[in-house]
């Protein structure tokens, strides 16, 4: 068994999947039998049956045991898990106030009755309801400012370019080196020497040379030449970094990346593999811009990653301690590392204060700041598959730099705008005159605001446009302000600005005529997503008018497009 519940005093033993062991006691609780029940309960929360794969995972188990075993016993109680019942468990819940015990306690009672049955009926209700201890609500981790964003970028590009060139200087200098003695100490001699031997460090060189480790550190060179030659710390923090930025990789995959992990498609594609903690194995098909920065990556390591053993030969990230030395790392980085990193490269936020690198915040601002043109046609863009609309929205959608919100704002702000034009009626003047307009459509004169004035011109057609007479040419609703419009004849179907009356029939029977040959010609889902809205609107409009006037009119439709204002690409010959 993968873990086993120990006697006298009560405990647990784990055998986790990587093969590492470990055991864990709980002495002088009181209701021991209770104890006893929840380890049995979290045996089943643990690998293969469960998620908890860890001895620190089993670890955080204990002190929701103890506390749940004291707490209890404080109540009076002294059975086991079977004895429970509901009042009891709601009185200790509610006073505990910590969800995060309180759902431990949850999920070894689950496990419990799943390994044994034994649960009162009522208690095993309970466990399906709500919690009493409510979950702190996770804030989303906003992205990085512009600002904040290009100086990281830059800083780690600066970092990865300039390691590159010295490491590809430093192969040529080997390729002219020679085997270093004492007398003949050079430059390219050394970089030879530590390009055969690895990064050894000086007293590596002391000892390949047979002398004293003073007479190295006199001629000195070492620590300027294995950093050249071999990738250190702060290169591979700017490297993983970098590759964050430019994939949107979440952190836990990228720390565990390995080489057989990268599948070359092509010349240029890799289909990457990788571990998502929460989830599992995933693949992605890298930017152009991650391709080359692995590709520059792995010929930057290729020759550490030569002297390495098999075990550490296979993970991607890998390099030297500190120049000069020969301690080697590979795999996750420790975040106090990469803060030590943050303040020795200068960074900083727009608060002033040294700029705190989260590489889940690095995710969110990829995420933000990507090309989403790909994303046409698709019924629910994704931005992760094992995410939930909700979450989307929440922790990226909603997470937008200053600049994006101004843009959603307008864009939202456009479209309710659109939405409110197409809610008004048509405008239609059923008698050529002023008392007519103003008696039947006073919510036009008070919302546009016209004079008499303006009322004699719409209705004597010196305000005329093709379809309608327009209110105001100049408001710049379809175009800029105080400049005529530019709208095609068919958009004043649904502007608020048109007044459609008898004269205008004629051409909107024409206009009516050119839907239906544009019908005939298009495709369907083409037709309605250009002209539908109009196409519909017109036949409102022609409603409103006496029918025999529109039959009168319609002998004088020759159902052509020499008859409408369109433009060469419009027409439908």
């Amino acid at each position: 068994m993968p873990a086993t519940v120990l006697e006298g005093p009560a405990g647990i033993r784990c055998m986790f999947s990587d093969g590492s062991t470990a055991e864990f006691r709980l002495e002088g609780l009181p209701c021991p039998q209770l104890v006893s029940d929840l380890l049995t309960g979290l045996v089943e929360l643990i690998h293969p049956h469960g998620s908890l794969d860890t001895a620190n995972s089993v670890d955080l188990c204990l002190p929701p045991i103890r506390n749940l075993a004291q707490g209890l016993a404080a109540l009076g109680f002294s059975g086991g898990a079977a004895e429970l019942r509901r009042g009891l468990l709601i009185e200790y819940w509610m006073a505990t106030r910590k969800f995060r015990w309180e759902g431990f306690t949850r999920r070894m009672l689950k496990g419990f009755d799943t390994a044994t049955g034994r649960l009162d009926p009522g208690v095993r209700e309970l466990l399906t309801g709500r919690a009493y201890s409510p979950t702190p609500h996770r804030q989303a981790l906003p992205p990085y400012s512009e600002t904040e964003w290009n100086d990281l970028t830059t800083t780690c590009q600066t970092i990865a370019s300039e390691s590159f060139d010295a490491h590809r200087q430093a192969l040529e200098a080997a390729a002219r080196g020679r085997t270093p003695t004492v007398e003949e100490w050079t430059s390219d001699n050394l970089v030879w020497l530590l390009a055969r031997l690895g990064p050894v460090g000086t007293p590596g060189v002391a000892e390949h040379l047979e002398c004293s480790l003073n007479a190295v550190q006199k001629r000195g060179g070492v620590p300027a030449a294995s950093a050249a030659v071999f990738p250190h710390l702060t290169v591979v923090v700017a490297y993983r970094l970098l590759f964050g930025i430019y994939s949107g990789i979440v952190p836990d995959g990228i720390d565990d990346l390995g080489v057989e992990d990268i599948d070359w498609a092509g010349d240029s594609t890799i289909l990457l593999s990788y571990v998502k903690g929460r989830t599992a194995g995933e693949n992605v098909n890298l930017p152009k811009r991650a391709v080359r920065l692995l590709e520059q990556w792995l010929a930057h390591s290729a020759l550490l990653r030569s002297h390495a053993d098999p075990e550490t030969a296979r993970q991607l990230w890998l390099g030297v301690t500190r120049p000069g030395t020969a301690g080697t790392f590979s795999g996750a980085i420790h975040r106090n590392t990469v803060k030590a990193w943050t303040l020795q490269r200068g960074l900083t936020g727009d608060d002033g204060k040294p700029l705190k690198i989260h590489r889940g915040r690095i995710r969110t601002t990829h995420l933000a700041m990507r090309d989403r043109r790909a994303w046409n046609g698709q019924g629910r863009a994704t931005i992760d598959p094992n995410h939930s609309p909700q979450v989307e929205g929440d922790h990226y959608l909603t997470a937008t730099t200053p600049s994006q919100q101004r843009a959603v704002d307008a864009l939202v702000e456009d479209a309710q705008h659109d939405l409110l034009r197409r809610a008004h009626p048509p405008t239609v003047v059923t008698d050529e005159d002023a008392a007519a307009l103003a008696r039947d459509y006073p919510q036009l004169i008070n919302a546009l605001q016209l004079d008499n004035t303006v009322i004699a011109e719409l209705v004597g057609g010196e305000r005329d446009v093709f379809t309608a007479a327009c209110a105001d040419q100049l408001s710049g609703l379809h175009g800029p302000k105080g400049k005529p419009c530019p709208a095609r004849p068919w958009v004043c179907l649904l502007c608020p600005l048109a007044v459609f009356a008898p004269r205008h029939v004629p051409n909107l029977l024409r206009l009516k005529a050119f839907f239906s040959r544009q019908w005939q010609q298009m495709p369907a889902a083409h037709f309605m997503a250009v002209f539908g809205p109009y196409s519909q609107q017109i036949g409102h409009v022609l409603d409103r008018f006496d029918p025999a006037a529109v039959a009168d009119a319609a002998t004088a439709v020759g159902d052509h497009d020499d008859e409408l204002p369109l433009r060469p690409e419009e027409t439908t010959r």
